[in-house]
């Protein structure tokens, strides 16, 4: 397994982003994910901790990885900010009279002592996207911890959600390469960080995937991202269209992947945020939509808004990959922590 791609210096296997694996090894994690789907393991992680520290809330990344550790024998020492431990401190060289009674540096030095991997999911601060997409805190965690870290999503990448989304398209498309995805925005009150669809999008263009992009004007992604996409496709012979209509970009697609992020143009803005949204209400997957592709399944992250990001009839009709989506977060999982951890 490759280190991360920003860290060159001696150390633990980290998982910032998909890219951190190399090629065999991401193809040894998909496949040993097909065989853990239907069983609880064999003791892999016996005798083995992971500390899992959540600065944000989850339903499915929480449930899924704690399942995951202990159908494999091991333990999970499960820490939630605000209530399990306090405010930390992540800004090298800096003066700590603030909030912050502790720096990370030491408590990823202390906690390694305890546990032999680290699952975090980091809060953004929300007021600056140039600053947020740096991953500073998840990436400070990984400079100072001397066991691996695993990003359970951080403002940039979700590279847990990739696994399952990779192993989802597989098990219903087969090999992938010239297999076309279509992801496209959704209008939400509340729409989620652009993470997913980073990750989701290098991962499918990495298998040589033709994607199709549809968002409205002011939702792109991120410049650097999407410039790595491009290199991405033309190295595995994918391609990546952008379109301004989801119809456009659900036409012929065998996959459609629905979701809502955050316009970057407005990011730390939220009223500015709040009124670009209420301008595209209309962006919703539904019968209609989905009937354009080459019959294509539906693929979303989750949680959805029924009726306001996809419609009941979609959700609920046999074309939805929901829920064998979200289960495959479990097998992938597991298949990822026997990797890193069974010769550390």
């Amino acid at each position: 397994m490759a280190r991360t791609s920003e860290d060159t210096t001696p150390g633990p296997q980290h998982v910032i982003r998909l890219a951190d694996l190399d090629d065999k090894t991401l193809e040894d994690v998909l496949e040993l994910s097909g065989r853990l789907r239907n069983r609880r393991g064999r003791g892999e992680l016996a005798g083995r901790s992971v500390g899992m520290l959540f600065f944000r809330g989850s339903l499915r990344t929480r449930a899924s990885f704690e399942t995951a550790v202990h159908r494999l024998g091991g333990h999970v020492v499960n820490l939630t900010a605000m209530s399990d431990f306090w405010e930390l401190e992540d800004r090298e060289g800096t003066i700590m009279d603030g909030r912050a009674p502790e720096h990370v540096k030491d408590a990823a030095a202390v906690l390694s002592q305890y546990v032999d991997a680290l699952a975090i999911r980091p809060a953004a601060d929300g007021r600056s996207w140039d600053i947020d997409r740096r991953d500073a805190g998840i990436r400070t965690w990984a400079r100072h911890a001397s066991v691996p870290v695993m990003n359970m999503e951080s403002a940039l990448w979700h590279p847990m959600q990739a696994l399952a989304d990779l192993l989802t398209l597989r098990d219903n498309l087969g090999r992938l390469a010239g297999r076309k995805l279509a992801i496209t925005w959704v209008h939400s009150p509340a729409p989620a960080s652009a993470a997913v669809v980073h990750s989701l999008l290098h991962a499918a263009l990495r298998y040589g995937m033709h994607v199709d992009l549809a968002h409205p004007p002011g939702f792109e992604l991120d410049g650097a991202v999407l410039a790595e996409a491009e290199e991405l496709a033309a190295s595995t012979g994918g391609a990546l269209e952008t379109h301004a209509s989801a119809a456009d970009a659900i036409q012929g697609a065998q996959v459609v992947y629905a979701r809502s992020w955050q316009s970057l143009e407005s990011y730390g803005n939220p009223t500015l945020a709040a009124s670009k949204r209420s301008r595209h209400v209309d962006w919703k997957i539904d019968e209609r939509l989905l009937a354009l592709g080459d019959d294509a399944r539906l693929m979303h992250a989750m949680p959805v808004r029924r009726n306001v990001e996809v419609t009941d009839e979609v959700l609920d009709g046999p074309r939805s990959l929901l829920v064998e989506q979200a289960g495959n977060r479990l097998p992938s999982q597991m298949a990822l922590l026997v990797n890193m951890l069974r010769s550390s």
